[in-house]
């Protein structure tokens, strides 16, 4: 088993402080901690066009990108689930939410906004014919996402929702006239989208309007050399906390995680954690260290030289 934990790395100087809590809210993961050998992994989230998360799931299948492709154009054959032609692009969007911000405009991913598969189909029907007017093929995939297949020629920065969510749609909105096309039609999209019944209906529930579409991806499958690993458990309660810098919140989601994850595993604990922060991968082996290891000065610390660097 490999467990994932998205936020579980904050910055150095939160991780400092945050490292006291980890033996009495964590003791199971603290001694996996303390027993594990780590392999840092650089993420650097401008140059992968994806949050660290994202591009460990990518590197654990092999992908590698072609000249002048990031590691987010990627996550298209990956979410994308059976792809009939390995060696054509595979592009999704996404349903989001986007609105004015200080810096310019904001996007909520569809894992935040609680889509039904219902108020996917409607939204899918309402704008399926005007795509294949403008020579956009679209198709469903799931409910928060659809297949696409935008015109021969089509080129843009690509970046995951998520990392765009985290950041500012104008970082990744690309002005160039390759992609004028597909803003004319984000642009169509908004404007049907505005009053569509599904939206009233969120409106009147309290919830975000699902107001536009995220488009990324672009890879082929034939780029995913390894087939999708077994028993993967991605946990993403610490993302949340990490990215709003809400640490009561993020220490009650680590004691959650202790209950109900890390305390039932605790005789036999996983063949690898993968933790990862805003900008780094750490991959863990519990048990790796060597047992003489416990016996040397400041070992039972030695933890803290990656959870916590100093700079």
């Amino acid at each position: 088993m490999q467990i994932v934990l998205p936020g579980a790395l904050p910055d150095p100087r939160e991780a400092r402080e945050l490292a006291q809590y980890l033996p009495k809210t964590a003791p199971t993961l603290f001694t996996w901690l303390s027993h594990a050998k780590p392999h840092r992994l650089a993420a650097d989230p401008a140059l992968s066009g994806c949050v660290p998360h994202e591009q460990w799931q990518l590197v654990a299948r092999g992908f590698k990108p072609d000249a002048g492709q990031n590691f987010a154009t990627g996550l298209g054959p990956l979410w994308a689930g059976q792809v009939s032609d390995s060696d054509k692009p595979v592009w999704l969007v996404e349903l989001v939410h986007v609105a004015p911000s200080r810096d310019g405009a904001a996007l909520i991913p569809a894992s935040e906004l609680a889509i039904t598969p219902e108020q996917s189909v409607a939204l899918f029907e309402s704008v399926q014919p005007f795509f294949e007017e403008d020579g956009f093929a679209l198709q469903p995939c799931d409910t928060n996402r659809w297949r696409i297949q935008p015109p021969s020629g089509h080129s843009a920065p690509v970046a995951s929702p998520m990392l765009v969510s985290l950041s500012s749609v104008n970082e990744w909105w690309s002005q160039d006239a390759a992609s004028r096309p597909w803003r004319r039609l984000a642009n169509e999209v908004q404007m049907r989208w505005f009053d569509h019944p599904v939206n009233l209906a969120r409106q009147q529930q309290g919830l975000p309007a699902i107001n536009s579409l995220w488009l990324f991806g672009g890879a082929r499958a034939r780029q995913l050399h390894h087939a999708a690993p077994a028993n993967v458990n991605i946990y993403t309660d610490l993302l949340g906390p990490l990215i709003r810098q809400d640490w009561n919140g993020w220490i009650t989601a680590l004691g959650q995680l202790e209950a109900q994850v890390f305390a039932p595993l605790a005789g036999q604990p996983p063949r690898q954690i993968i933790m990862t922060g805003r900008d780094a991968i750490i991959e863990l082996t519990p048990g790796a260290r060597r047992l003489w290891a416990q016996w040397l000065p400041g070992s039972k610390e030695a933890w803290r030289k990656w959870w916590s660097p100093q700079n």
